[in-house]
């Protein structure tokens, strides 16, 4: 049997640092990442065959668990008919029926084959459909590995402590401007300043990637406001939200209407797709329709398509975000209440089947405050939860998920690992 330790060394051999993602090498909490040689329901099994009680679910697609029978058996019946046909495809059609009915601010969609090409399609449309060049972003928001998000980004950037990214050219980093998350008058102040020149905002609604903070009430709605005076296309990143904190998606919860969404995870189920959505008359200018051009050729894939339509009439079903939304609240309950017993700051952030949480005597509702947190208590807590058997992001910039294979039982399970991991962690 495989050792994780010999997984690792022999993957370090052919894949630069041993991973196809960086945040899944242990950088910022030390020592080396397991491998999973299999999962079900709220569990990873790594090569060694220990378990894992999983907060991750491939950093969200999993909101049904992993490998739910209804999502494997449309898998396996879609790849026998052919994996990938470069030709349409009636699932597509299908599936981004199922995203429009479900999200009110897209009218048409269409796919691509991963959240970075989804989010960086949104951009390339915005500008075409504006004239413009310069976009905003927020510092701590990840929206994928294109050279215009790679400026004082979230995820894996903060985690590797890179704030700009080498090999990112010094003109196209000069064209994304970067703000406070929450901060609204940073925001008016920079479009009253090149608001004319602005073609896009994108913006996670929820920010997952400096780990889960909320919008603070108005910062959306103001948003809206400043790019319906200017004429800048709203973006709202719902990689990360969408289908996760609500079946509408973020914009749904806080009732504020983007004009462009990007999507990913849930759709997929765990296969790799992404999407981009939003009002007719801008979506009309990509090709064939418009002079915008994006193409791939796995876009639409037959097998991603059935997972992502297994998933989403899986999350409609009635109850289903009720009871993830109730496993989740009792998470955080009892991680803020075991902290509290232990004489340890901690404090807690839910949305939906999201949440977050932090080392720190005051709530997060910044990039800065994030960053001021206790990293190295983190560090500590989750090599002592890992040890007992539960997985939890290995970042304290990551946000966690929760599914519906985490029942009562498994909440009770994780709690007592955290009451033992906060003590040996101290």
């Amino acid at each position: 049997m495989q050792t994780n330790h010999q997984a690792f060394v022999d993957a370090q051999s052919v894949i630069p640092g041993g991973v196809n993602s960086p945040v899944r090498a242990f950088r910022q909490v030390g020592g080396e990442p397991f491998f999973v040689a299999r999962a079900e329901g709220a569990y990873l099994y790594d090569v060694e065959g220990k378990r894992y009680i999983d907060y991750i679910g491939s950093w969200g697609p999993a909101i049904a668990g992993h490998a739910h029978p209804a999502i494997t058996a449309a898998v396996q019946d879609a790849a026998t008919r052919g994996l990938s046909f470069g030709c349409p495809n009636p699932l597509e059609t299908e599936l981004a029926r199922e995203i429009i009915k479900l999200v009110p601010s897209v009218d048409l969609l269409r796919f691509v084959s991963s959240g970075t090409e989804a989010c960086l399609s949104a951009i390339r449309l915005a500008r075409g459909y504006t004239g413009r060049d310069r976009i905003l972003k927020f510092a701590g928001c990840y929206h994928g590995h294109a050279d215009s998000f790679l400026v004082k980004a979230g995820s894996g950037v903060l985690t590797l402590g890179l704030p700009n990214s080498p090999g990112v050219p010094r003109s196209l980093a000069d064209l994304t401007i970067t703000a406070e998350f929450n901060d609204l008058d940073q925001v008016r102040a920079i479009f009253a300043e090149v608001g004319a020149e602005l073609a896009a905002v994108i913006v996670e609604p929820v920010a997952g990637n400096m780990n889960c903070i909320l919008p603070e009430p108005g910062f959306l709605e103001g948003l809206r406001e400043l790019c319906d005076e200017y004429g800048s296309v709203l973006i709202f990143d719902e990689v990360m939200t969408g289908f996760r904190v609500a079946l509408g998606g973020a914009q749904a919860l806080f009732d504020v209407r983007p004009d462009l969404s990007t999507f990913g995870k849930v759709i997929g189920a765990g296969m790799p797709v992404g999407a981009y959505g939003g009002r007719r008359e801008i979506m009309e200018k990509i090709a064939p329709l418009g002079p915008v051009y994006q193409a791939g050729t796995l876009s639409g894939n037959p097998v991603a398509m059935a997972a992502g339509l297994a998933n989403l009439q899986l999350i409609q079903a009635s109850g289903f975000f009720d009871k993830v939304t109730r496993a989740t609240q009792a998470l955080c309950f009892g991680l803020e209440a075991e902290a509290r017993a232990a004489g340890v700051a901690l404090h807690t952030v839910q949305v939906g089947a999201m949440f977050g949480f932090f080392f720190s005597a005051e709530p997060v509702r910044s990039f800065a405050q994030a960053q001021a947190c206790d990293i190295e208590r983190f560090k500590r807590f989750f090599h002592a939860c890992l040890e007992r058997g539960v997985y939890f992001a290995p970042s304290a910039y990551e946000a966690g998920f929760v599914s519906a294979a985490h029942d009562d039982a498994v909440i009770a399970e994780t709690l007592a690992v955290v009451r033992a991991a906060l003590v040996a962690s101290a």
